[in-house]
């Protein structure tokens, strides 16, 4: 048995508290005291540990001092592009709806998209509506054909065009006809 400090009561094997002024008593060995507990022991052997992993890391990635040329690209033309517009399915007239060439990967401005549930009159009333408008080209296809546009609508295009510059350059025009014009690659 032991003695509280403070007050002088007695205390029994392993308390860690004074029952009569509560005061903490030093007990030997008792759970988190400083005399029993090796927490730096334990700290330091993780640390060793931890400091050897990383160690076989590093050595494992090695280091073979060949440095490899990094070349970055920051967009735009070196030279102006060639003008490579596509073959132009011949012009019926003013309201005339134009195809898209079978097998044909290209470039176009899309007007307008119609989901197929709802037939495909529609595409085509809006695509008769903006060639009477003056844009070129304009014509509708089935978007379940082309791997670049998600399948299940009617879309309605102006223009084919093998650049995706060149489609760009005609969406300002485009959008005179439909605000929500958009250049989109259409892939076979």
């Amino acid at each position: 048995m032991s003695t509280c400090s403070r007050c002088g009561e007695p205390a029994a094997q392993g308390q860690e508290y004074c029952l009569s002024c509560g005061a903490r008593l030093v007990v030997p060995n008792a759970v988190g005291s400083a005399v029993g507990s090796r927490w730096w022991l334990r700290a330091l052997v993780a640390g060793v540990v931890a400091l050897a992993g990383a160690a076989a890391a590093v050595a494992a990635t090695g280091n073979d001092d060949t440095r490899v040329e990094l070349t970055t690209a920051v967009g735009g033309f070196v030279t102006a592009p060639q003008s490579e517009t596509l073959e132009t399915p011949p012009d019926g007239g003013p309201t005339s709806v134009a195809d898209w060439p079978s097998g044909t990967d290209g470039w176009t401005v899309v007007l307008a998209s119609y989901p197929q549930t709802g037939g495909r009159k529609v595409a085509t009333a809006r695509a008769r509506k903006s060639r009477a408008q003056g844009l070129p080209q304009v014509g509708v296809l089935d978007s379940s054909r082309y791997a670049s546009l998600r399948p299940g609508y009617w879309v309605v295009f102006s223009g084919i065009y093998a650049t995706e510059a060149e489609a760009t350059s005609a969406l300002e025009s485009a959008r005179k006809a439909s605000r929500t014009a958009a250049v989109r690659n259409v892939v076979a």
